[in-house]
């Protein structure tokens, strides 16, 4: 029985932190990288997350994500508080219900780009669909490139195969750790293109971690990060006020 149809999502979820905190190590190493957060992020939208190295960017990503537990504070999605669920819960509804670009790619070196894409929905314990597979990869340019192993594709490629299988199972919520940072300017584009489709047309929430002001600017609200807490909000963002605001923190991230 194929049960792709139980991923066909259709709209986002309503994305909730509340006053957020997460620690590292003990004692007077301990290390702060979010500092009492309180977000949210609405179904059909599009928020990047941007401010300098060491702010809090992706510590808060993969607690909006589900990838990490806040040290405080609770998480929502929709009207499930996913931050005190029990693994096994939370595993379950993360696959389902989001995407996850990783800044590494993390994909599977003895697959192929097509399986590495369908891999979550395996996962999951469901036949994918060849053609959704076929398709999420010809929208990001790799169409002929199924049978090729991460070891035969740049860098570039293999982002793109990433995304696809973060895109391939429509989810609510999509979450992307600088989605665009292997790729060149036109592809990049490309690519953010589909992201901002993703939440123009199905409804989705997008959520990214990104340096590039221009690529902030596919986003409809931009938060600026520093020392662990959200410092500065722009909404309708373009690249030249959110390289302004950067600048006022020390420069942005190199």
């Amino acid at each position: 029985m194929n049960k792709t149809a139980t991923t066909d999502i259709g709209t986002g979820m309503t994305v909730h932190a509340e006053d957020l905190h997460r620690e590292y190590g003990r004692g007077g190493a301990v290390v702060h990288a979010l500092r009492g957060v309180s977000v949210e992020m609405a179904p059909g939208t599009f928020t990047a997350v941007m401010g300098p190295s060491g702010s809090g960017k992706t510590t808060l990503l993969h607690c909006l994500a589900g990838m990490d537990r806040p040290t405080r504070g609770s998480v929502r999605w929709g009207g499930t508080e996913v931050s005190r669920l029990p693994e096994r819960r939370l595993a379950v509804l993360r696959r389902n219900r989001v995407g996850f670009v990783f800044q590494a790619f993390n994909l599977m070196p003895a697959m192929t780009a097509a399986q590495n894409v369908a891999l979550p929905r395996r996962l999951a314990g469901e036949r994918p669909d060849r053609r959704r597979v076929q398709d999420a990869l010809a929208r990001v340019g790799l169409a002929g490139r199924e049978r090729h192993r991460p070891g035969q594709l740049s860098g570039g490629q293999q982002q793109r195969v990433a995304i696809a299988r973060a895109l391939v199972s429509r989810p609510a919520m999509l979450f992307a750790d600088e989605p665009t940072g292997a790729l060149d300017r036109a592809t990049g584009h490309e690519i953010l293109a589909l992201l901002r489709a993703r939440v123009d047309e199905g409804g989705g929430t997008c959520v990214m971690v990104t340096h590039d002001p221009v690529a902030a600017g596919y986003a409809d609200r931009v938060l600026l990060l520093a020392d662990g807490v959200v410092v500065d909000e722009l909404d309708h963002p373009t690249a030249a006020r959110i390289g302004e605001r950067l600048s006022r923190l020390g420069g942005g991230e190199q």
